[in-house]
């Protein structure tokens, strides 16, 4: 007899000898019993272990890894046959390359912990075909490696592994009601499942044979999984930050999540230069200021995180400020730091480098510093594809200046 047979057994055996018709008991009443005893075999779901992971969840998305990485240690040594220590060590390794995602330097951990979450997942299902929990880790490693891959343009990999999650999830679907987070998978696969082919139509001969998503389904579950799971709550409000302010340009709700993230999470500064970006997005220059002087603090007490890339975003808003603002001096200042930012992240391609030059420029050619200026616009070229717009502007800018360093 199975463990919940057995505790309707003994539940409806009670009511007998207590003179309480077993009738009385319906059928609902019976399932929800079954229902509370399924939970308690998925470690994913104890609120002890909740509670005990709360501490180390919170320091890996503050960047504290060492703190975070201590306490799954401590889950590690517990429950040494369970993916669920392991996934929490990749998700840790995998925000350490979030923020700096051309670095490489944590990809070997990362996919190591990946693959480990793998094992003792099918091991899992070897012994529990049904179990759901591991479906969701299964799911979310190969979602996570095909992420990665994705990013290093190992498309085949990639593709293996977005194919073996879309399976694992089909396996777990419609589970949601033993928690928020098996919703996590469904909510990403339904947004995106329909985003995809509408953003890269070539694209959409492979998603044939994919079952069809629905966006606003999508959207709805990653509400519900960012309100009320444990896990993945910061992950789905990180999907929800940059959908909304990217896909849907709904960025008032994206900044006002943005602002929860960074207060939550005031060192992680994919979070914080995020938030940057929104409150210039959105033209407010005063908060802005201040939100990205202290991203430029924060690199230059060597903070973890905070980097080259970051600093690129902070260094450009804040050229931009002071430019508005009538700084010329502090607008040039900011504007050499976003370029040699963009130099040290080697993203010599990239808007926020292309521009810094440009308004770099401007600001030296009021100041009659003409040679350096055209150092600088020379540099717009060489870096910029001819038809990237900083390129176009940099080469109608040039004719135009020619009257201007003639006259001096």
């Amino acid at each position: 007899m199975s463990r919940n047979h057995l505790s309707i057994f003994l539940v409806s055996l009670i009511c007998i000898i207590s003179g309480t018709a077993y009738a009385q008991i319906d059928q609902e009443s019976l399932d929800s019993i079954a229902f509370e005893e399924e939970k308690k075999k998925y470690l994913l779901l104890d609120i002890g272990v909740q509670i005990e992971a709360t501490a180390g969840v919170n320091s890996m998305y503050n960047f504290k890894f060492e703190e975070a990485e201590r306490q799954f240690r401590v889950l590690k040594y517990r429950y040494k046959e369970h993916p669920l220590p392991y996934f929490l060590m990749g998700l840790s390794n995998w925000w350490k390359i979030a923020p700096n995602i051309d670095v490489k330097e944590y990809d070997e951990r990362f996919f190591h912990y990946m693959d480990t979450v793998i094992v003792l997942g099918e091991k899992m299902l070897d012994e529990d075909p049904d179990n759901i929990e591991a479906n969701f880790f299964l799911a979310a490693a190969y979602g996570f490696k095909g992420r990665l891959d994705s990013e290093r343009k190992n498309w085949t990999k990639a593709a293996f592994s977005g194919k073996k999650a879309l399976d694992y999830l089909e396996k777990s679907k419609g589970q949601h009601e033993f928690s928020p987070e098996f919703m996590f998978g469904d909510a990403l696969f339904n947004y995106y499942s329909v985003w995809v082919p509408e953003n890269y139509p070539m694209l959409k001969p492979i998603l044939a044979f994919f079952p069809k998503g629905d966006k606003e389904v999508g959207m709805q579950q990653l509400r519900t999984v960012a309100n009320n799971a444990f896990y993945t709550r910061t992950e789905a409000q990180y999907f929800l930050m940059r959908i909304m302010a990217l896909d849907e340009k709904d960025t008032r709700s994206a900044l006002n999540l943005s602002s929860y993230l960074h207060k939550t999470f005031p060192d992680n500064s994919y979070f914080h230069r995020f938030y940057a970006r929104l409150l210039y997005t959105t033209g407010n220059y005063t908060h802005c200021k201040q939100v990205s002087e202290s991203i430029i603090t924060k690199i230059d007490e060597g903070y973890t995180g905070y980097g080259p890339v970051t600093g690129r975003y902070a260094a450009f808003f804040l050229g931009q400020i002071n430019q508005v603002y009538g700084n010329k001096q502090e607008a040039i200042e900011n504007y050499k730091r976003a370029v040699e930012f963009g130099e040290q992240a080697e993203a010599e391609d990239s808007g926020y480098y292309l521009y810094s030059l440009f308004y770099l420029a401007q600001l030296l050619d009021k100041e009659k510093r003409f040679d350096e200026s055209e150092s600088y616009l020379k540099l717009i070229r060489k870096n910029a594809k001819r038809k990237h717009p900083a390129h176009k502007r940099a080469r109608q800018y040039m004719k135009d200046r020619k009257e201007l360093v003639k006259n001096g």
